[in-house]
């Protein structure tokens, strides 16, 4: 079949972005056509290997078809950004025509047996009133229920469009409770599916202990995600044998803060910068834990990566984060608790303190055990990992695929 993909932002440099380009990937594998529409900052260039140049367009910023910087899904980008929240009613009719624009000319060249769009929000919307008779599937990636959060106007204009969509890809079940409550969809229309891992880029080595325990976070370095917390809590234990990776980036004030606290930690932190998905997995190969702080996310699927890469696990106890890998304790995963945040991935000040000290204790917990048993428990892994390769996850996806045509 011919699938027309869409996504507001630029592909294979955000969990979203890295989902399309393996959904695309897997597409292309089991004997599908694929096109691509995308926006982009001004300078992007396709890799060769998403899609050939003939079967894209690009909503290109910076000063291409739009002057403003892309607009993320997320308020902190790992590029330039504008934040959706901040966009006025003419930035929003100016970006809302430019997509209308791209997503006409696409549909004209292409001819899509079926749509299949990433985040319940504005080019979502506008595809299905393109389009209201091609089959559309949606995958819901969690940012888009938090900018329904922050942009109430605007959600609640695009929310009749989002609430015609056949189905919808849900990372979770908890996300899926989300997505009814946002947009009132039936429920039968909900698909939990999840995300995959590239099991040919994330795979377990034996791991070797050299005196050090390398840790490792990878993602934005934004507060959201919790990474201050981090570096404020790994400063408490400065004298244990340790070394942080960070790997991945972020842009103004958030990524100044990050430095500069990563700068408090000498040369117990390295910051690698983003990393192409080959160079991550052995990065994760050569380290012990994998930590991520984070207040908000969908469904982590680098904590399923850094699984299969044999690394301990040290991350807070969130909704999509229980339901992969369970609610309960075990000697690969350590779950903290959040308190009550004060606002959808923001902590009140007068926990901050003690969300450090908890952190702090937990990974001194984890870095003893590490020192007195490097080797993981290889059988977890395999338990744990085996359900999210992509292979598994893709099947789940083309069937909806399948189905939709079908019944159309």
């Amino acid at each position: 079949m011919r699938i027309l993909h869409l996504i507001s932002q630029t592909p294979d440099f955000t969990g979203s972005g890295k989902y399309i380009r393996d959904i695309i990937g897997w597409s292309e594998q089991n004997g599908h056509e694929n096109f691509l529409v995308a926006g982009v900052q001004g300078e992007f260039k396709v890799p060769e290997t998403l899609v050939p140049e003939d079967h894209c367009i690009f909503v290109q910023f910076d000063g291409k078809d739009l002057a403003m910087p892309i607009p993320g899904m997320s308020d902190v980008m790992p590029y330039p950004s504008t934040v959706f929240s901040s966009l006025c009613q003419a930035d929003m009719k100016m970006y809302r025509q430019a997509f209308k624009e791209k997503i006409r000319e696409a549909l004209e060249a292409f001819r899509p047996h079926i749509l299949h769009t990433h985040h319940l929000w504005v080019v979502s919307a506008l595809a299905r009133s393109l389009a209201p008779h091609i089959p559309m599937v949606a995958t819901c990636h969690g940012t888009c229920l938090r900018q329904h959060y922050l942009c109430p106007e605007v959600g609640r204009a695009i929310t009749p469009d989002l609430a015609k969509t056949d189905r919808i890809i849900a990372l979770s079940l908890d996300q899926k409770e989300k997505i009814m409550a946002a947009i009132k969809v039936d429920a039968s229309r909900i698909h939990v599916i999840g995300g995959g891992y590239n099991a040919a880029c994330f795979f377990y080595a034996p791991k070797v202990f050299e005196g050090t325990v390398e840790l490792l976070y990878a993602g934005k370095l934004s507060t959201a995600k919790g990474v201050p917390w981090l570096l404020k809590s790994l400063e408490r234990i400065k004298e244990l044998p340790f070394r942080l990776h960070l790997a991945g980036n972020s842009t103004g004030r958030e990524l100044e803060t990050c430095l500069a606290l990563a700068q408090n930690l000498g040369a117990k932190a390295v910051h690698h910068g983003p990393l192409s998905h080959e160079a991550l997995g052995a990065l994760m190969r050569r380290c012990h834990v994998f930590v991520l702080p984070s207040f908000f996310e969908g469904l982590p699927l680098v904590l399923m990566e850094a699984l299969a890469s044999g690394c301990r696990i040290v991350t807070t106890a969130l909704p999509g984060v229980r339901e992969i890998l369970g609610a309960g304790e075990n000697p690969m995963v350590r779950l903290i608790p959040l308190p009550e945040l004060k606002t959808i991935d923001t902590p009140h000040p007068k926990d901050e303190e003690g969300l450090e000290i908890q952190l702090a204790e937990t990974l001194s917990r984890v870095m003893e055990a590490v020192m007195h048993k490097v080797e993981p428990d290889l059988d977890y892994i395999r338990s744990a990992a085996a359900p999210y390769t992509w292979e598994k996850i893709y099947k789940k996806v083309e069937a909806v695929y399948t189905g939709l045509v079908s019944a159309g």
